[in-house]
């Protein structure tokens, strides 16, 4: 199974999860999920996030002049943002769990 595919269904909730930390941008979104473990993670992966996100509500985005150069947007979360983030970490635990009991289950039945 691609690890792609296990990391598509976690990341909005990831980046929804890191802008709520405080107001941030791209690149230092990109850094925290690195140092989190998505090395392989990149700007082309990111961005159609941030824009999901941004046109469901869930975080804003200002532009703004960088103390180091160019133009950066910076995205803050909603109110709607905080409440998604809330469910997605609910059912984001129950599933955790549920899949922790099946593939971590030691003894009981015996495979066919």
């Amino acid at each position: 199974m691609e690890n792609a595919q296990l990391m598509k269904g976690v990341l909005e909730g990831c980046v929804l999860s890191i802008i709520a930390r405080g107001e941030t941008y791209g690149y230092e979104i990109l850094g925290v999920l690195a140092e989190a473990g998505f090395e392989e993670l990149g700007e082309g992966t990111l961005y159609p996030v941030l824009t999901r996100l941004d046109k469901n509500g869930l975080i804003v985005c200002r532009k703004a002049k960088s103390p180091l150069g160019p133009v950066r947007k910076y995205y803050s979360v909603t109110a709607e943002g905080r409440a998604e983030l809330a469910e997605f970490r609910r059912k984001y635990e129950v599933l955790h769990q549920s899949v922790s009991q099946i593939l971590f289950h030691e003894g009981g039945q015996s495979e066919c």
